[in-house]
Formats: structure tokens, C-alpha cells, sequence
């Protein structure tokens, strides 16, 4: 039988440590907001929507571990990546070729 302790513990850290992430991607954009996606095994996407229209996402080992790391950061969770909350993020070329160009038969990034 798992060790729950350890099990309890070692969410926790991994909560801190995302809620460190959230928080200075907040300072770094003028404050933000998010929403939960689970990824199948892989675990939970935290998806950050920054105040100026950055974004970024974080992965968390389970949903359990996402809740709470949003909850230690003060971030607050969207239901849905719904329209209103989609249209604040800001999107630039790069964008735009990756995830629209290729497909569209458009040209690619160069390579990094």
C-alpha cells in the first residue's frame, strides 16, 4: 500500500512549485487568470491568460495538484476557454504560422 503521507506531501510540492510559476507569470503580465484542462495520464494544463494578453500553460502531475497550486497563487479559474476569456490573449506571427500557416499550406518557422 502507497505511503499517503509521502503521496500528500509530495503534491504539495509540486503545488508550491506550480504556484510560484502562476505567480510570476502574473507579475510578469500584469496580473492573470486561468483555466483547467485535463491531458489525459499526462495530467492537468493550468492555461495562464495574462492581463496584457500573454499566455502560457503549465502542466500538473493530476487536477487535484492544478486546483491547488491555482488556489496557494490566487489565480482565478475559468470553467470554460470560452470566447470572452479567449479573445484576451494576444497572439503575434509566430503564432499565427505554427498553428495556422503550416496547415493552411503557408510557410514554417525557421528552425530555432
Amino acid at each position: 500500500m502507497a505511503d499517503t503521507t509521502a503521496d500528500t506531501k509530495k503534491q504539495d510540492r509540486a503545488a508550491a512549485k506550480l504556484a510560484k510559476q502562476i505567480g510570476a507569470f502574473a507579475r510578469e503580465h500584469g496580473g492573470a487568470e486561468g483555466q483547467l484542462a485535463h491531458i489525459g495520464q499526462a495530467g492537468t494544463r493550468i492555461v495562464l491568460v495574462g492581463t496584457d494578453g500573454g499566455w502560457g500553460d503549465l502542466v500538473a502531475p493530476s487536477y487535484a495538484v492544478a486546483e491547488k497550486a491555482a488556489e496557494k497563487a490566487g489565480l482565478t479559474l475559468h470553467e470554460e476557454f470560452d470566447g470572452e476569456f479567449a479573445a484576451r490573449v494576444k497572439t503575434g506571427p509566430y503564432e499565427w504560422t505554427r498553428m495556422a500557416g503550416i496547415q493552411l499550406g503557408g510557410t514554417a518557422n525557421p528552425a530555432a
